[in-house]
């Protein structure tokens, strides 16, 4: 019923384009839910969504609940009150939205999961995000070949693992993808994890706190590293890394004898790409906002148009009451390597003056 209202509108509006100039909301108002603006990352999600809408002739209500779930629910409810055409939702987490999303789909207001997948709920239309496993094996990888490359002569390596918050689905798709390259290496002897802390439910933080990575490292080097080094930190995400580099600075690491260990992450914000330029944080993954906005922007305009949004995947999440049709976008590894080349010359995403 509310594709059917959105239509009529579109047509009387045309048909009032004769008289007056076409505006941004001319094709409806698109709700988007982010979860904070305290990681850069969101803060260029919902700029790329509103730019991108708004260039489709979208008009746009962004709000961030700043990762309180009242909050986040309350803007979600305040959306569909006010008769928004789609929700777009980045959610804190995604267990916790059902009762929300049915009020949605009781208005005929389709719902497009952001980045993260909304769990529990029949009303998730489609996914867009990266793909999110791949993330995990990037980082482990990366992890892997900085061992050999900064600790050639040292094995086992010693490691220490973190991993997302445990109420956002990815954390667990990102933990995966990395065991799946660090496991074998675990279990030939390779790698050793000196704290014996493995799984989601030893090594995960929530809502990606940074100040919380940093406590748990100075806890792990305390109890674990008297007698000997850190050579490496598998770390999900940028603002975990630099609170575990912090940690590891604090005793030393990077100074005299001792090596910095080899620190991953995700998201590629500037703080990190400044830190793997100075050789402390080791790598990141990049994903281009802009791509998912566009992605996102597709779908949700497919769908408001009478059209079949564009995925590639529909197998992979399966949000516990059904497989919600999604988009993968492929991530990037980024190291000192290839940091200007990825960021600067082919995408544009940052100038060289951002970075230096």
């Amino acid at each position: 019923m509310k594709l059917l209202v959105s239509a009529f509108a579109v047509a009387a509006v045309t048909v009032a384009s004769f008289a007056v100039p076409s505006f941004a909301q001319d094709k409806g108002t698109i709700g988007i839910a982010m979860p904070t603006k305290s990681s850069a990352r969101w803060i260029s999600d919902g700029q790329s969504m509103v730019e991108q809408f708004q260039e489709a002739g979208y008009a746009t209500d962004l709000q961030y609940a700043e990762d309180n779930i009242p909050n986040q629910l309350s803007q979600i409810e305040n959306m569909i009150t006010k008769g928004v055409d789609a929700l777009v939702i980045a959610s804190i987490d995604g267990t916790t939205l059902s009762n929300a999303l049915a009020n949605a789909a009781a208005s005929g207001i389709p719902v497009v999961a952001y980045d993260r997948l909304i769990r529990e709920s029949p009303d998730v239309d489609y996914y867009a995000t990266f793909d999110n496993f791949q993330v995990g094996v990037l980082q482990a990888e990366s992890l892997v070949d900085g061992l050999k490359q900064r600790f050639p002569d040292t094995k086992p390596w010693n490691v220490e693992l973190f991993g997302g918050s445990p109420d956002d689905n990815n954390a667990y798709f990102f933990y995966d993808g990395a065991m799946s390259v660090l496991q074998p290496l675990i279990d030939s002897g390779d790698i050793v994890i000196p704290s014996g802390q493995m799984g989601m439910n030893q090594v995960g933080t929530l809502r990606w706190d940074g100040a919380e990575a940093q406590a748990r490292m100075d806890n792990l080097l305390s109890a674990n590293y008297t007698d000997k080094q850190v050579n490496g930190v598998l770390s999900p995400y940028d603002g975990l890394s630099i609170g575990i580099l912090s940690s590891l600075k604090g005793v030393g690491y990077g100074t005299g004898d001792q090596q910095m260990p080899i620190v991953t992450g995700q998201d590629a914000e500037i703080p990190s790409v400044k830190s793997i330029i100075a050789d402390e944080q080791y790598s990141t993954v990049f994903k281009d906002t802009r791509e998912l906005a566009r992605v996102t922007v597709g779908m949700v305009d497919a769908l408001l148009q009478g059209g079949e949004p564009e995925i590639n995947d529909t197998e992979t999440y399966d949000n516990g009451v059904k497989v919600v049709p999604s988009y993968l976008l492929s991530p990037v590894s980024i190291d000192a390597s290839n940091w200007e080349e990825i960021l600067v010359d082919q995408s544009g995403y940052y100038t060289l003056d951002q970075l230096k």
